[in-house]
């Protein structure tokens, strides 16, 4: 669907010779290093929206645009006290909380491509994906302590996959990571040359892309459903989603191929 964006470009792309069924999202503010404010996070959360509700849609994107020389630079201070989406034709579908929400729950692959640095809020945006991609020379980190403030959203994300005395390091002293640091830490999954790193995030999407997108689907759910449970209600949970995958036309495709030797043909049913 065609919205009326102003901070963000989406565009279908293919992935390898399929038809197109991955969705670019390009922080797209030049002026501010793609900073996210108001705006570009309403923006964010409808072009999200649109992504899970087209089946065409296999996989989302996040990146930066060049002319930002960064993925995103963390919050933009000049939109920090506004109460609205700022010059968006859009209605206002949330605030940052929402959009983290929104990534962490989203049920379709989110790879981010980080091709510059990810800060702050940016870095949220990396933490809240399901794959992160970065460039050699990218840094991340969270430097709101340096103005007095702290990363409080971003947090209840990274802590989730940064172990706990590396996170306090990190925010409390508002440490820039190298990329391989933030690979160590598990922030980023992959670390790549810059001139390669177009070329795996869309080796990733192609495997995506061919993988069963109820399974996906499926799974996906399942995993942020168990992700606050403890063992003793996680486990039922799953066993229940098990069989509910087990009555999907994709299960039994790709079960009756697995025995005839054949490549599955997904219906995403």
């Amino acid at each position: 669907m065609t919205r009326a964006y102003g901070k963000i470009r989406v565009d279908l792309r293919a992935a390898s010779e399929r038809p197109p069924s991955v969705l670019w999202i390009t922080l797209s503010n030049a002026s501010r290093r793609n900073a996210i404010g108001v705006q570009m996070t309403n923006e964010l959360l409808w072009a999200l929206e649109d992504a899970q509700d087209d089946a065409s849609v296999r996989v989302v994107v996040i990146t930066g645009d060049d002319e930002g020389k960064a993925f995103c630079a963390g919050g933009d201070f000049s939109q920090m006290t506004g109460a609205s989406a700022d010059d968006s034709a859009l209605p206002n579908k949330g605030d940052y909380a929402d959009l983290m929400l929104a990534m962490m729950r989203f049920e379709k692959p989110i790879v981010a491509c980080v091709n510059g640095a990810a800060m702050g809020g940016g870095l949220g945006i990396v933490a809240a994906s399901h794959f992160a991609i970065a460039q050699s020379d990218a840094k991340l980190g969270t430097p709101e302590v340096d103005v007095g403030l702290f990363p409080f959203m971003i947090a209840a994300v990274l802590a989730r996959i940064v172990p706990r005395r590396a996170l306090l390091d990190m925010m409390l002293r508002g440490r820039k990571l190298e990329a391989a640091e933030a690979e160590r830490a598990g922030i980023v999954s992959r670390v790549v040359a810059p001139e390669k790193l177009m070329g795996e995030v869309h080796a990733l999407c192609d495997d995506l892309s061919q993988r069963s997108p109820t399974a996906l689907r499926l799974g996906l759910r399942a995993f942020a459903a168990q992700d606050d449970l403890d063992l003793e209600r996680a486990l039922p949970m799953l066993r229940d989603k098990l069989a509910e995958a087990l009555g999907t036309e994709d299960a039994r495709e790709g079960l009756t191929a697995f025995l005839q030797k054949r490549k599955p043909q997904w219906t995403g049913h």
